[in-house]
């Protein structure tokens, strides 16, 4: 037998950022697992779990601490690349704020221990971790609940489509037990992640542009999550064509966006481009914002007379009035009232005047409802959104 073949198989993997400052974790490995676990760096893992080193590895120690809150996205990155090789992650955080745990638990870690390890606790946590998988009941084989679409295009610059988006989707992230996904498909000027000051990560772009081996990890690791309520996939960093991605592809984003979330919130381009179709067809419901002005009026119409043309399914969409005139100014609703009748549509929702509290709440990357709760335009989506819940959980 040769010095290879003597070396114990390593069963486990500690990565951190510096193992030496965990030192109880190493004394309670040692004593666990005796020889059969190593450790890495956090820049050294993508490449370990990549390579024949991680052959064997039932479970990965995510070891972090406060100063890891903003490295995130690679620590999501390390998770998604365990979990590709079915290998499972537990989570060892000292000092880490709970919307942090609760965004790495959502990213897919297993098992979740607080540092310093409470008595025994390892030990306990190994064992679940390790116990094969019971078998799912029959009822799980059922056809997975799918979730909704909503979709949102401006008719007009400054009507207020992403700050509806936005908001729309925070405030129905806020509903208990409703996962709620808000995807920005502007990939030339889209600004919700602007209005939610949220980086553009580059694995975005990489998700675009290769749909076609799009998987759950892959999806997951384009997605951020902004304060552990909501999943944002935001706007490419770079400029691109809108034509970069096609009809399939948006078939394949939404399909994936709808397994995994009860609600996926579009943001839509202001342009109708070869797959704004494919979006309307999907979607169960479409926001159409607009103002009470001509330029609004002309477009509302040459749009609805696009969809009649085509034969696409004009009702699903909902006209939003941005900027509605107040219950006291008379001639402004008379006006919003004969350019419904001229139009010949229903105005479905009447936002009123944000204000400077809705600059104030982008130029901060905060919803309304965390920096102007008692906006009116807040109060507006809120019942907005809870009309939408209720739909869906009588449909459901």
């Amino acid at each position: 037998m040769d010095a290879h073949e003597q070396q114990p198989k390593m069963v486990a993997c500690a990565v951190s950022r510096d193992l030496t400052c965990f030192d109880l974790l190493i004394s309670e490995l040692g004593d666990t697992l005796g020889p059969r676990w190593c450790d890495v760096d956090f820049g050294g893992a993508i490449d370990f779990l990549a390579s024949d080193r991680a052959e064997g590895i039932a479970f990965i120690a995510l070891t972090i601490d406060a100063k890891d809150e903003d490295h995130l996205l690679l620590l999501g990155n390390i998770i998604a690349k365990a979990k590709a090789r079915q290998i499972k992650v537990m989570l060892i955080a000292d000092d880490v704020s709970p919307a942090a745990l609760h965004c790495l638990l959502r990213m897919g870690a297993d098992e979740f221990v607080p540092y310093p390890l409470p008595q025994g606790e390892l030990e306990q946590a190994i064992i679940r971790m390790r116990r094969p998988a019971e078998p799912a009941p029959k009822a799980a084989t059922a056809p997975a609940k799918q979730g909704a679409i909503i979709a949102v295009q401006g008719l007009a610059g400054g009507t207020g489509a992403t700050t509806l988006a936005v908001n729309l989707a925070w405030e129905l992230a806020q509903t208990k037990d409703m996962r709620v996904c808000l995807m920005d498909f502007d990939l030339q000027f889209g600004a919700v992640a602007t209005y939610l000051d949220l980086e553009r990560p580059e694995a975005v772009y990489e998700t675009l542009v290769d749909t076609a081996t799009m998987d759950d990890e892959s999806f997951r690791q384009s997605l951020l999550c902004y304060q552990s309520r909501l999943e944002v996939l935001t706007a490419p960093r770079d400029m691109l064509p809108l034509d970069l991605i096609g009809p399939e592809d948006i078939e394949r984003l939404t399909d994936m966006a709808r397994r995994h979330f009860d609600f996926v919130v579009i943001d839509m381009p202001s342009t109708v481009v070869q797959w704004s179709e494919t979006v309307l067809t999907r979607a169960d419901i479409y926001l159409a914002t607009l103002g009470i002005d001509m330029r609004s009026a002309q477009n509302a119409l040459r749009f609805r007379r696009a969809l009649q043309a085509e034969e696409l399914p004009a009702d699903k969409l909902r006209y939003v009035i941005n900027r509605a005139p107040s219950f006291t100014d008379l001639s402004g609703k008379a006006r919003t009232k004969r350019m419904a009748e001229t139009l010949g549509i229903s105005l479905d929702v009447m936002l009123p005047e944000g204000g400077k509290q809705v600059m104030q709440s982008t130029d901060h990357g905060l919803p309304l409802a965390e920096c102007a709760k008692k906006c009116p335009l807040r109060k507006e989506i809120a019942k907005l959104a809870a009309s939408i819940v209720e739909v869906a959980r009588q449909e459901g």
